[in-house]
Order: structure tokens, then C-alpha cells, then sequence
């Protein structure tokens, strides 16, 4: 059974996957004739109620996906907080997980008081920009300055219904 469970970004683990996703960016990138920036997070940027950072373990507890939320600067909406490193080891794509990720780093973001998800990501990145679109993004004007990212996504969170 697939478990989530929140983590420091600089356990172990944590820094794994994010070193494989920085690597994985980094290739690609390269690829494209372009160069990508690595900066490894702050932990305190997702230490609740600032954020929080998830590690998911597959059937045989190993971490294999990894992604947060941070709180950024409020945006027309409100209080924000940014989706950051969504991540998922390759030969585990295609289960549904990268949604049931989205699913509950929402689910965190709207117990902090959020009004809305934003993030950035880049247009190499096809299988996450069809994930954010299933996952209800939409489009926005750029939030930041990220020099890795050409696309920006929000999501309002409007009251939940039961």
C-alpha cells in the first residue's frame, strides 16, 4: 500500500529523491540547449505552518515520489502556498500517484488557511502539465522569477462541499 507522510526535505531520503529530480531537471534541460538551476530548499520553508514536505513509500516502504507546498507571498486570492519539487521516480509513473500527491498537498494547503495553489514548472515538462490541468490549474500570469520555469499554474480553493 501506498503511504505518504511528511518529511524534512534534508532527511536522507528526502534528499535523494530531490537530488534525482535536480539531476533528472538538469538533463533535461540540457537537452534543450538550456541550463537549470539547483538550489536545494530551506527546510524551515516546509515546517508547518510554513509548508510542508511529503515523501511517498511504495508497497515496500521506499521512498519513490517526493513533493511539498511553502507559503508564498499572498496572491488576489489571498493566503498562497506553492506547490515545490513534485517528484516521482520514473519507473513508478503512470499509478496515480503524482495525483494522489496534488490531492493531499492540497488537502495540507487548505488546512493552513489557503485560498489558493500556484506553481511554476517548464513546457518540456508535458506529463506534469497535463497532471496539473486533470488536477484543476489553470494557466496564470508568472507569480516569480524563477529562471527554470516558462509556465505558471493556480488553483483558488474555495470552500469545500460535502
Amino acid at each position: 500500500m501506498v503511504t505518504l507522510r511528511p518529511s524534512p526535505v534534508d532527511a536522507r531520503d528526502a534528499h535523494e529523491l530531490l537530488a534525482e529530480y535536480f539531476r533528472a531537471r538538469t538533463d533535461g534541460f540540457a537537452l534543450e540547449g538550456v541550463g537549470y538551476r539547483t538550489i536545494f530548499p530551506d527546510p524551515a520553508a516546509f515546517e508547518p505552518p510554513a509548508g510542508v514536505f511529503l515523501v511517498l513509500d511504495d508497497d515496500d516502504a521506499s521512498a519513490v515520489g517526493c513533493g511539498g507546498i511553502r507559503l508564498v507571498a499572498p496572491g488576489p486570492y489571498g493566503t498562497r502556498y506553492e506547490v515545490k519539487h513534485l517528484y516521482l521516480r520514473p519507473e513508478t509513473r503512470g499509478r496515480g500517484w503524482g495525483r494522489l500527491l496534488i490531492d493531499e498537498l492540497e488537502t495540507r494547503a487548505r488546512a493552513f488557511g489557503a485560498t489558493e495553489l500556484v506553481l511554476d514548472t517548464h513546457h518540456t515538462l508535458e506529463a506534469a502539465g497535463a497532471l496539473y490541468a486533470r488536477t484543476g490549474f489553470v494557466a496564470i500570469e508568472p507569480y516569480n522569477d524563477n529562471p527554470n520555469a516558462t509556465r505558471w499554474y493556480g488553483k483558488t480553493l474555495g470552500a469545500e462541499t460535502a
